[in-house]
């Protein structure tokens, strides 16, 4: 077994482009629900205690502009599993989605309601590759058929095609019943997902496995262990909420169990830990104004394509690859997940439209390219249909309410706050031009105008239905 202070010293030592290790590496990705680009002490929250998510950045690399290729869950999710864009799979929206308003401008399309089959998933390359493979915690990629077992998992625990957390009088708390899994009165279900991550690494720990920890936390409806909301409660002062930073901190907590099995059982070494959110933190959504975080300075959040819906936390540590407390600023997306794990393992990723962040593990520069986001539904967060593309420091959203344009220079104005769109009319055409290509190749969706359109709807306060068409 690897101790801690031989651990840290072979984590600590650079980065080396030596051997590969004896063994494909284990891979152990953990996937947080909401959480928020700033939730975490090591992306800069003063209120939330995460040492456990710290210690991955410190013995790890900390992404600053990582993304979510959707604003809300089930796209990123199937982004993940499939390496390849929204648009491609069509899953587009939270499954099973958000119908338009009946006499709003615009006809939204229906999101696809499961990840195809026809899509090669991680799981599906790794366990052809010999991998174990295991579902734990939150699906919500499709039901009956589509299931984690229909989609390369040996192992599902909890996954079902809903994506909110079991509805019982308590929220997060048993009693309840997921496929492979029980709670009685008073088990928390952020526990006992972990129980059953632990269980699964201390049984594998002879041969390589991919484990996807995806955990419901930090999703409403908001609970967690009363003493720790307590004690938040304590000292919070009205300057953050205390049930939330509760619940980041049980996911800290369950991340801090997982390192330590993976320590306990000698695997520290020759694994691969993965730690993101599915999109960004959420604000308020519906009726209720209740602030759950903030993004801040980032704008806006879950459901909205602007920055704050979309960059989330990205810690990857890999002992003997990736130099201990290495930052990278290079953007990357949920889409380059696939291929960089793949990479690892020594599998060829096919078919996806991602790239593997291993060079940049390594301190190569990557390619200069464009990233895209297409979200064409009206969000439960109030976020317009839309799509965006970035390109270096400059980012546009195009919106489906009367073609409205806004261009940012996200180093210069990370908030996006300063439309610049007109008086960079260069780069929104450039940039334009190159989204609308974008849609065309991934035979992306769109909404269209709505004949039974109400010309009085207050919708979101713009003019005319028509999609932006591209500057000639």
């Amino acid at each position: 077994m690897l101790d801690r202070r031989s651990f840290l010293a072979a984590a600590g030592g650079g980065m080396i482009h030596a051997q590969s290790p004896a063994r494909r590496p284990n891979i152990v990705f953990i996937l947080a629900d909401d959480l928020g680009w700033r939730d975490l002490a090591c992306y800069g929250n003063e209120f939330h205690s995460t040492p456990n998510i710290d210690r991955l950045a410190s013995e790890g690399a900390r992404f600053t502009h990582a993304y979510a290729a959707s604003p809300v869950c089930s796209p990123t999710r199937a982004s993940i599993l499939a390496g390849r864009w929204p648009a491609r799979t069509g899953v587009t929206d939270w499954i099973p989605g958000r119908q338009s308003p009946a006499r709003g401008p615009l006809v939204t399309p229906t999101t696809a309601r499961q990840l195809p089959l026809e899509e090669t998933t991680l799981a599906e390359a790794l366990r052809q590759a010999g991998y174990r493979t295991a579902n734990i915690g939150k699906w919500h990629l499709g039901g009956q058929g589509f299931l984690p077992g229909d989609q390369g998992f040996d192992l599902n625990i909890a996954g079902t095609e809903s994506g909110s957390p079991p509805r019982t009088p308590r929220p997060y708390f048993g009693p309840f019943e997921l496929p492979g899994m029980k709670a009685s009165e008073d088990e928390f279900l952020t526990a006992k997902l972990t129980d059953e991550a632990v269980r699964f690494i201390e049984q594998n720990r002879q041969n390589p496995f991919f484990l996807l920890l995806s955990h419901f936390t930090v999703h409403i409806p908001l609970n967690a262990p009363q003493e720790l909301v307590e004690r938040h409660r304590a000292r919070a002062g009205g300057r953050y909420h205390p049930v939330y930073a509760a619940m980041v901190e049980t996911l800290d907590q369950s991340v801090g169990r997982v390192l330590e099995a993976l320590e306990t059982n000698g695997l520290a070494r020759n694994t691969l830990v993965v730690f993101f959110s599915d999109n960004g933190g959420l604000c308020f959504e519906g009726v209720s104004k209740e602030r759950v975080t903030s993004n801040a300075p980032l704008r806006a959040g879950k459901g909205h394509l602007y920055d704050g819906g979309i960059r989330v936390p990205l810690l990857l540590r890999y002992p003997g690859l990736v130099r201990a407390g290495a930052s990278i600023d290079a953007p990357v997306s949920s889409i380059d997940l696939f291929p960089t794990l793949c990479e690892a393992a020594g599998v060829r990723a096919r078919n996806v439209d991602g790239a593997s962040l291993l060079p940049l593990l390594r301190g190569a520069a990557m390619r200069p390219r464009q990233l895209f986001w297409h979200y064409p539904h009206y969000s439960n967060q109030g976020g317009e249909p839309s799509s965006a593309i970035r390109e270096g420091d400059w980012k546009l959203i195009e919106f489906y309410h009367g073609g409205r344009r806004e261009l940012f220079n996200l180093r210069n104005d990370p908030g996006e706050t300063r439309n610049l769109a007109a008086s960079q009319q260069s780069v929104t055409k450039k940039l334009s031009l190159a989204l609308h290509q974008w849609l065309r190749q991934t035979d992306a969706r769109l909404p269209q105008p709505n004949p039974d359109a109400d010309p009085a709807w207050p919708g979101l306060g713009l003019t005319g239905a028509e999609p932006p068409t591209p500057p000639a």
